[in-house]
């Protein structure tokens, strides 16, 4: 979370591994030295629950300092409202955790505190969850394999923005889907205050091709409005990471 108090969350949507471009992990990574938590729902079938694509949902999440979970197409939507609000959380918890033990000068400084005053950052927590201006860019894989759950994916996101209209912090989405035509990623849609024209996009997706999950992330990340200074930094991490991957 950056001094301002925004939330930045990149909530990935796909149902299989990644096989073209960068390793997703390493950008997820990136995305989390730059104060944007990676999320992941797996829409995987019971077969796959024990692949590499399980694996990989896992995988990149932790990375990315963010919430993984698997599931049917049919939970989809509660899923996705549930891992946004976790990752909300979690986040929030994560830098008043850091802010108590620079303070207090001890590791676990949260879980050491008495109930009383444990209750009470809790309600700080939920409070900065409400509060909090929140931009999410939605990342949806479609690739052939996800042709028969867009529909699904569709309602969840719908759902998803009326489920966040109720915060009093303002909230703001960007939607890309991968592959692209021309590149990892397109923008469906440009950064908007609610999801609800996503009804009139998506039945103008086509699915196929190549799952360049990594790629993908990486545009995603660049879509988050920046400082001229954080993205003269954001520059400089990723030169710095192309120049590792070509020496390896």
């Amino acid at each position: 979370m950056n001094k301002r108090g925004t939330l930045k969350q990149i909530l990935l949507i796909t149902d299989g591994c990644s096989n073209e471009g960068e390793d997703p992990q390493e950008i997820a990574l990136l995305a989390r030295e730059h104060g944007v938590t990676v999320n992941v729902i797996g829409i995987l079938d019971d077969y796959a629950r024990s692949d590499d694509g399980l694996e990989e949902v896992e995988g990149i999440a932790e990375a990315g300092g963010g919430v993984s979970q698997i599931v049917q197409s049919e939970q989809l939507s509660q899923t996705v409202q549930m891992v946004t609000r976790q990752a909300m959380t979690q986040t929030l918890q994560g830098v008043i955790n850091k802010e108590l033990t620079s303070i207090l000068g001890k590791e676990h400084a949260l879980e050491e505190l008495p109930p009383a005053q444990r209750g009470e950052i809790v309600e700080v927590v939920e409070e900065l969850g409400e509060t909090s201006e929140l931009q999410i860019v939605v990342l949806v894989d479609v690739s052939a394999s996800m042709k028969s759950k867009l529909q699904m994916v569709k309602e969840a996101l719908l759902d998803l923005s009326v489920s966040l209209s109720a915060r009093s912090g303002n909230n703001s989405f960007c939607l890309k889907v991968f592959p692209g035509k021309k590149q990892a990623a397109d923008e469906l849609m440009p950064w908007t205050p609610d999801l609800t024209s996503v009804a009139n996009v998506f039945p103008k997706l086509t699915s196929g091709g190549i799952t360049p999950t990594g790629p993908a992330l990486k545009l995603a990340l660049n879509a988050f409005p920046v400082t001229q200074k954080r993205k003269r930094r954001r520059e400089e991490v990723a030169d710095d990471y192309d120049y590792r991957e070509k020496a390896e």
